[in-house]
């Protein structure tokens, strides 16, 4: 399911150019304060892996970008997409944004306006995604000194599909409790794409934004579309719509 937020402000929004953990915050705060405490300290499980199984998109506006200040400002509307599985989650947050009325990030409020809720149903075993927030896939792994480090992969990596599909199942693991179904799922770009590099609390993330396709069992799709595809979806990243 994704929510459609209208957000208006009543002056230009002028906010941090790396804006992710103001968005984190205010999903936080717009869901109800057990929930929030239960993706944040529990999340669903999958084996030693926990999915918090909700992602956002990037403030969908017009903007311009100061340099020198380091920070990005909004003139109009702006329009933020979350995306979730779980219905308690997308219940939980429509209700708790259209009662509160607005929404804060850093210090500004904004108003809740118009709300639009779509299902993107999977149908087949073939869809088209849009990005609406960077798709990150990555693996930790060990120097020869022990130390531990981060590799980022780009698409046509020949490490993409497989992280990407062991990603999906066990989110389909974790929320559904059981295993996914069988069948292979595939990611392939279309077009160039653009990587972006992204600085999350200090932790600079690479990930890249266009449109793919994606193959596969059809559960395993609509996990992609409703969960995200890839890893830090709670981030704010991996945030997809049909194109």
């Amino acid at each position: 399911m994704h929510i459609y937020f209208s957000l208006h402000s009543t002056g230009q929004l002028e906010i941090p150019l790396q804006y992710n953990h103001l968005v984190q915050a205010a999903v936080y705060n717009g869901i109800d304060p057990k929930l929030a405490a239960f993706l944040h300290e529990e999340g669903y499980q999958s084996g030693s892996r926990n999915f918090k199984l909700f992602a956002f998109s990037r403030l969908l506006g017009r903007f311009r970008i100061v340099k020198e200040k380091n920070t990005i400002i909004f003139s109009d509307s702006l329009t933020l997409v979350v995306s979730s599985p779980v219905e308690h989650f997308c219940q939980s947050i429509a209700n708790g944004m259209l009662t509160k009325g607005t929404v804060r990030f850093g210090s500004s409020n904004l108003e809740v306006g118009q709300m639009v809720v779509q299902h993107h149903s999977v149908e087949g075993d073939r869809v088209v995604l849009r990005t609406l927030s960077p798709v990150v896939v990555y693996s930790t792994l060990l120097r020869p000194d022990g130390r531990k480090y981060t590799c980022y992969f780009q698409p046509g990596d020949p490490d993409y599909n497989s992280l990407v599909e062991n990603n999906l199942r066990k989110k389909y693991q974790a929320f559904y409790g059981k295993e996914a179904p069988q069948g292979v799922a595939k990611i392939q770009r279309l077009g160039r794409g653009e990587m972006r590099l992204l600085n999350y609390k200090g932790t600079v993330i690479k990930g890249y934004t266009g449109k793919v396709v994606l193959t596969g069992p059809g559960e395993l799709l609509q996990m992609a579309v409703d969960a995200g595809i890839g890893s830090k979806n709670s981030q704010g990243f991996g945030c997809v719509e049909l194109a």
